[in-house]
């Protein structure tokens, strides 16, 4: 994503949502850094990768894009489309319940309500893939993976919000627990 600095010329508003992005700070097992945004797709754009880390290995990933069209030449239904895509491995076990695509849809839409993101026209794609190993390949482990690809329109510029829910998201998928969740402890005798 670009600094402000060199946005100066995008429109007031755009250079306040890239301004909001950042305005939450995200947990410690989530890495969030800057990337070239397309620039196809919207007069203006930005966009943000992010990982979800245990251990220093990769267990979720993903990217966020902002449009921005002011002159709303775009078929959507305001100046500004939020793009999500988040990758994460999952167990086979949970991979194969034939409702693990409505479930990650609704880990978006609970992420984007608790985190007060107003929004509409939601669409999007949820990917179950099944990697297996074959010739020099074959004894490496069958691994199942679930892709989220979505959109929809902000209702304003503020997308902290938006931004909060996308790592929410990735955090869900890697089976984080929630932040106000504490782990079990083993009952100790008196």
């Amino acid at each position: 994503m670009p600094p402000l600095g060199q946005v100066d010329d995008a429109p007031v508003a755009f250079r306040r949502a890239i301004a909001s992005l950042r305005a939450l700070p995200v947990r410690p097992e989530v890495v969030v850094e800057d990337m070239p945004a397309p620039q196809r797709l919207a007069p203006h754009s930005a966009a943000l990768s992010g990982a979800v880390l245990r251990d220093g290995d990769e267990i979720a990933l993903g990217r966020l894009i902002v449009l921005y069209d002011p002159e709303g030449t775009r078929d959507w239904p305001g100046p500004f489309r939020v793009v999500a895509y988040m990758s994460a491995e999952l167990e086979p076990e949970i991979a194969a319940d034939p409702l693990i695509g409505q479930v990650a849809w609704s880990w978006l839409v609970e992420a984007l309500a608790s985190r007060g993101a107003d929004y509409t026209a939601p669409s999007g794609t949820v990917t179950r893939a099944i990697t297996e190993g074959f010739g020099e390949k074959s004894g490496q482990p069958t691994s199942t993976e679930l892709e989220l690809r979505a959109s929809w329109s902000p209702a304003d510029e503020d997308l902290s919000g938006h931004t909060a829910a996308w790592c929410d998201l990735m955090c869900t998928a890697a089976g984080l627990p929630p932040l106000d969740v504490a782990p079990l402890q083993p009952r100790r005798p008196s």
